[in-house]
């Protein structure tokens, strides 16, 4: 009877145990879960997007051995007088002019501060393209025209079966993906969630289906394509995103600090836009391009991917905007004029012909709006054209 009485207690210990684990863990679930649904709040936005890691999982990057690379500070440059009521305006939260690689101006906003890790959104998707080009002329992968299944065979019988890596990188994969950030059931909020709760993006993504059309044929901005180049990066070397970042293209730009990376709950890098970077290391990364891929006199990303990555190739509509290799290009831009943009005002703008590279990030609730971006574009051109000037004068 006493052996019998001990038993019992031990199961009900155990299962006292067991109930409190999972409580913590689903506290820990639900802390995340309720964190994105508040992300965006005009409360809380400012402070979130320079404290991501408080509310997602997080895998570290590095910022290189050696001490911090340069970016030497230049002649000051005065504001032009329209740039105070943008900035207010746009809720901008740090701005950045390089113009000759040194700095013109820098500025923080809505009381953040130079050593904030901010969200980079849809810009990490120009960083993963650097990356592209760096395996690519490694010969882990033979060729963009490959069949993405060739190095994810996982994605067979999927939607993706099919689209190749050209596909994926010019956003042409024909997949059906809901990107409307204010449609609670929406792909890319229900892909948020994957990420709250600590789920697994690559069977998010293997588990996609439909399509809209034939791979290559129609133009429509997909995040979830770029997930897909990750795969395919991964797939090809066997190695992790951070990894390979950490060597190829950050840890030989030397950061300020450490970034990290938004990551699901199998560690796997959220590539689309989980980078927390220093604005200061924003810049440095468009000054590389800027410099045809060159950094302190290192190659670091080959020239040819940079022409190549920055211009027009998708089948976008005439007179629309223009996609490269998950960058940018304004319909009415000059040659050598491109950018990285993510969702709520993050931007590296760079202008070849001035030599002069602009960083924006931004808490922007409005950014959807009319005519927002092509103030951001407008802005960011006579910003140029000002720091050129204060350069000559």
């Amino acid at each position: 009877m006493e052996n019998l009485f001990k038993r019992t207690i031990q199961i009900l210990l155990g299962l006292f145990v067991l109930v409190a684990f999972v409580g913590l863990w689903k506290q820990e679930d639900l802390k995340r879960l309720l964190a994105v649904n508040t992300l965006f709040s005009e409360e809380k936005i400012v402070g979130n997007f320079s404290h991501m890691n408080a509310a997602f999982l997080t895998v570290p990057l590095s910022r290189g051995d050696g001490p911090d690379s340069p970016l030497p500070k230049g002649e000051s440059m005065a504001l032009p007088a329209a740039a105070d009521a943008w900035i207010k305006e746009r809720a901008v939260t740090s701005l950045i002019v390089l113009q000759e690689g040194q700095i013109r101006h820098e500025s923080y906003h809505l009381d953040t501060q130079p050593e904030d890790l901010r969200i980079s959104w849809s810009v990490a998707k120009s960083f993963l393209s650097a990356l592209m080009g760096v395996i690519l002329d490694q010969g882990a992968i033979a060729s963009l025209d490959d069949p993405v299944t060739k190095y994810v065979p996982s994605l067979m019988g999927g939607a993706y079966d099919g689209a190749t890596i050209r596909n994926v990188l010019n956003m042409t994969s024909g997949v059906t993906f809901n990107e409307d950030y204010l449609d609670y059931n929406s792909d890319i909020n229900q892909m948020g969630r994957v990420l709250a709760l600590g789920k697994s993006m690559d069977g998010f993504t293997e588990e996609l289906t439909e399509t809209f059309a034939p791979a290559g044929d129609i133009w429509q901005y997909v995040s979830i394509d770029t997930h897909v180049i990750g795969m395919v990066i991964r797939g090809a070397t066997g190695r992790s995103i951070p990894d390979l970042m950490n060597e190829h293209i950050i840890g030989r730009l030397e950061f300020e600090a450490a970034p990290h990376y938004l990551s699901d709950g199998e560690g796997v890098a959220f590539v689309l836009g989980g980078l927390n970077l220093r604005s200061r290391d924003y810049a440095r990364f468009g000054q590389m391009f800027l410099q045809g891929g060159k950094w302190q006199g290192e190659q670091v990303v080959p020239a040819d991917w940079i022409a190549a990555s920055t211009v027009p190739s998708a089948p976008t509509e005439p007179g629309q905007r223009q996609y490269g290799y998950q960058w940018w290009i304004a319909p009415d831009a000059p040659e050598g004029e491109y950018f990285a943009r993510g969702i709520y005002g993050q931007y590296i703008f760079i202008d070849s012909a001035r030599d002069v590279v602009i960083v924006l990030t931004s808490a922007d609730r409005k950014f959807r709006e009319p005519g927002a971006h092509r103030s951001n574009i407008e802005m960011f051109r006579l910003l140029s054209e000002t720091a050129v000037v204060a350069s000559q004068s």
